[in-house]
């Protein structure tokens, strides 16, 4: 016969654990929201092209740009998008790898 705890003291110890792995995972979803935009690229972070986050005032200007680009003409748009891409050094986006 082995010496075990009472049922009191395991409902107990149960409670608590589950109680702080749920603080746990609650802690970690509220700083991976402000976190990520701080992570560098390497370690897994947002890379350096990615759209700025709703809500702000960069968004809204980006969304109007992206709105903009949408109603251009095609041909425009193109020469556009390869004029950028010739000032990065990056090759433009062609339509066979869009």
């Amino acid at each position: 016969m082995g010496i075990g705890l009472p049922s009191g003291l395991r409902v107990v110890s149960a409670i608590v654990m589950l109680g702080t792995l749920a603080g746990c995972g609650s802690i970690n979803s509220a700083l991976t929201v402000g976190m990520a935009d701080y992570v560098p690229q390497w370690a897994g972070g947002l890379p350096p092209d990615a759209p700025p986050r709703p809500g702000t005032a960069k968004y809204d200007a980006y969304m109007q740009e992206q709105e903009r680009l949408r109603k251009m003409p095609a041909a425009e748009r193109e020469k556009l998008e390869a004029a950028k891409a010739a000032e990065s050094g990056h090759p433009a986006p062609t339509a066979q790898t869009r």
